[in-house]
């Protein structure tokens, strides 16, 4: 075992060459300059150096996949696309690059890098430390392929989605030879629409930041909450629990007389489906201990909570709305619409090396995940009913709050001239489900009405009430047992109009 250990600790200092230097395996005969593809390229065979006692101790994850010798076609800008695509500007996360690019109609696609380098996550007095290598080391718990196998899922699903195309960037290409770029140079990647589309096409498509700014200034533009919830248990299905507000983007659909602009939702970035962490001593402790969010894909769900919780921001504020019923029914639609044929098509989209080493036992996963969606969708359910957060806009509402024996009632409606005569949200809370209900008026000359429909104030959820920038007004009927009123708004970094920055 301390073999293993200094395998994965290194010297005590980043590795200077951990990376594949050519995605070719014969990266030593020059490739012609008239070659479409390549033969017997690797994602990142580096994962697959180690030992089986290493891969007890960390996990063997998706090393032989990493390895496995695949065929891509060679990107050529200038022809993959009609009248070729234009470079822009260079981006990437944390730990991919990417680079913008732009076809001579406008629409905008991303090439980027199918392995990654996390060094840009790691805080910078440890970037020369072994802490370097072990999160480079754990790329191997990502599928390189996984994201070929969503767009089939996703189209039977109902959920917008992009389709990357898997190419092999030559060493020696002009347009990747800046050194922002250099981790291109003979090395896989993808290429895709750089958002999600969908038809008719949207009036705008916004960030995560902007959308939410866009819906609490007013009621005319209105998340689609139907629409989050079946991408969510689409992420849960698919294991994908890296869904943070950065990896989305909203379609504004236009307005019509009879509903405001709706706020599409529209994923992206699907590294982490079919995520692996837990085989290995290490790896079943980092993801069931210490970072219980990143939740391995199985046969079960084994973690729903960890597995959910990094999309809660979105969650807890977009599918407050909804009830168990619209959780449920959303569940039982997703089944009907992921047949066994759909699923087995859609895994057949990895390369073939790559369905021969985790083809068969994916199609199973995704067989026993879909039996037990109905049972993902009551735990996601249950876990925002606990403590429920609605807010208003930057204009006028109305909270009436309705509080019966068995239930609560929470009505917002719009006091602003010239907006839907509908309620923004009418839902039913009860007690066994809901311990604490968080109205937050944000700004506005906010009216708050309490109606206390019983006299006895146990069992009931408490009411937490915050009013923010305005004049509010507060009318309680009752005893106002559990019931808190502040003029305050609700601190900057808990506030409901205040999305993390992408």
């Amino acid at each position: 075992m301390g073999g293993a250990l200094a395998g994965l600790l290194g010297t005590g200092c980043v590795r200077r060459q951990f990376f594949q230097s050519d995605a070719r395996l014969a990266a030593t005969t020059p490739l012609p300059a008239s070659a479409d593809s390549v033969r017997g390229a690797t994602a990142g065979r580096q994962y697959a150096r180690h030992g089986s006692l290493y891969n007890a101790l960390v996990g063997r994850h998706h090393r032989p996949t990493w390895a496995a010798p695949v065929a891509a076609p060679v990107l050529h800008l200038g022809t993959v696309r009609h009248g070729g695509l234009r470079p822009g500007k260079v981006g990437g996360g944390f730990n991919s690059t990417s680079l913008n690019l732009t076809d001579p109609d406008g629409r905008t696609y991303v090439v980027r890098t199918v392995d990654k380098d996390p060094i840009r996550a790691t805080p910078e007095l440890l970037r020369g430390s072994f802490l370097v290598n072990v999160l480079r080391d754990n790329i191997s718990s990502t599928n390189p392929y996984a994201a070929l196998v969503v767009p089939p899922l996703a189209a039977a699903a109902g959920v917008p989605h992009a389709s990357p195309r898997l190419f092999y960037v030559r060493a020696d290409d002009p347009a990747f030879q800046t050194d922002s770029l250099r981790h291109f140079r003979g090395q896989l990647a993808y290429l895709e629409e750089k958002v999600a589309p969908i038809t008719p096409p949207p009036a705008a498509v916004l960030n995560s930041t902007k959308a939410f700014a866009a819906a609490f200034a007013s009621p005319e533009q209105r998340f689609a909450p139907a629409d989050l919830l079946r991408a969510r248990l689409l992420d849960g299905w698919l294991g994908d629990w890296d869904r943070h507000p950065g990896q989305w983007s909203w379609a504004v659909t236009s307005p019509t007389e009879a509903s405001p602009a709706t706020l599409v939702p529209l994923p992206k970035d699907r590294d982490m489906v079919l995520y692996r962490l837990d085989d290995g001593v290490l790896g079943w402790l980092i993801g069931h201990v210490f970072l219980r969010h990143w939740a391995t894909f199985a046969p079960r769900y084994k973690n729903p909570s960890g597995l959910m919780s990094s999309g809660h921001y979105l969650d807890q504020r977009i599918l407050n709305g909804l009830s168990r019923a619209q959780f449920q029914a959303a569940a039982g639609a997703m089944q009907q619409r992921l047949p066994d044929t759909v699923i087995t098509r859609a895994v057949h989209q990895l390369p073939p090396a790559a369905f021969t080493l985790e083809g068969p036992r994916t199609i199973a996963a995704l067989q026993a995940r879909r039996a037990a969606l109905p049972a993902l969708a009551d735990e996601f359910y249950e876990m925002l009913a606990k403590r429920p957060r609605i807010g208003g806009t930057a204009l006028a509402e109305r909270f009436t709050i309705r509080r019966y024996a068995d239930s609560t009632v929470v009505i917002v409606e719009s006091l602003a001239a010239d907006t839907p005569a509908a309620p923004l949200l009418r839902r039913t809370f009860l007690p066994a489900e809901t311990r604490l209900i968080q109205l937050e008026g944000l700004a506005g000359d906010d009216v708050f009405m309490v109606e206390e429909r019983d006299p006895n104030a146990a069992g009931k959820p408490a009411i937490r009430i915050y009013g923010g920038a305005g004049h509010d007004e507060f009318q309680a009927s009752g005893s106002g047992r559990g019931i808190r009123f502040s003029q305050k708004s609700v601190p900057a970094k808990r506030a409901y109009d205040k999305p993390p920055e992408e």
